[in-house]
């Protein structure tokens, strides 16, 4: 995702001119600066000389199709792709996708509609950015905490050592990976314990209860670790940097 107040950069591959020079205008209403060539090789010369946000390729292309170019772009560098193409079978799409496609859009389609998807899309792709970046990182930090995940130890703002037992640090990972987002008790078994333990559904409650006193938390009135009902628990954390 871009840098909040910049412009989006877009690269248009389609065979029809027309197409490249009225989307093109449009996109650039909603601050989407767009490029538009109509073949493999002209797409290949433009991601030699300069990076975009996000493809809208289509798939009925002269010379190499979209699925090619698709497949030999995945293999080199992921840029999220949209697939812009008239073929909407069922089978299309599936091997669109399947080919690395992270989104498709039918022609004709709603000018409207494809801004929203290229935003939405954006957003998904930072999300899952930040998430790979905090997963491997060595140390994590939250409202003052710190969490050193080689040594799986927890620092409190006071800089006292918190030890951890091996499932709530898993379980305190699992939040941090997934800052103010509600998840199911069964995404955090799954994420902290794995899915192929046996274990009771409402003991990932006793696991909570347990990182809360870690944390210091009010049983109560818990600031960090919240219980969202009949849902399950969300990390009010704020901002999470590594």
């Amino acid at each position: 995702m871009p840098i909040s107040g910049t412009r989006i950069q877009a690269l248009l591959v389609d065979d029809d001119a027309e197409i490249g020079i009225l989307l093109s205008r449009y996109l650039e209403k909603f601050d989407i600066d767009c490029i538009a060539v109509q073949d493999g090789d002209a797409m290949r010369e433009q991601l030699s000389t300069q990076s975009f946000d996000v493809i809208l390729l289509d798939i009925m292309l002269p010379g190499d199709d979209g699925i090619t170019l698709l497949r030999e772009m995945q293999s080199r560098q992921h840029i999220p792709v949209i697939m812009l193409t008239a073929r909407g079978e069922p089978t299309d799409r599936i091997l669109g996708l399947e080919s690395g496609a992270d989104d498709y859009v039918i022609k004709p389609f709603d000018t409207r509609e494809l801004v929203a998807r290229i935003h939405s899309l954006l957003r998904r792709t930072h999300i899952e950015k930040e998430r790979s970046r905090i997963t491997e990182a060595q140390e994590i930090r939250f409202k003052g905490w710190k969490l050193h995940c080689v040594t799986r130890e927890l620092r409190s703002p006071e800089q006292l050592v918190i030890p951890l037992s091996n499932t709530e640090f898993k379980l305190l990972k699992a939040f941090l990976v997934h800052p103010n987002q509600i998840l199911t008790r069964d995404q955090l078994l799954d994420l902290a314990v794995g899915k192929n333990n046996v274990v009771m559904d409402r003991s990932i409650d006793l696991m909570v209860s347990r990182l809360r006193q870690k944390l210091g938390e009010d049983p109560k009135q818990p600031e960090l670790l919240k219980t969202v009902r009949g849902e399950g628990y969300l990390f009010s954390s704020g901002k999470v940097t590594v």
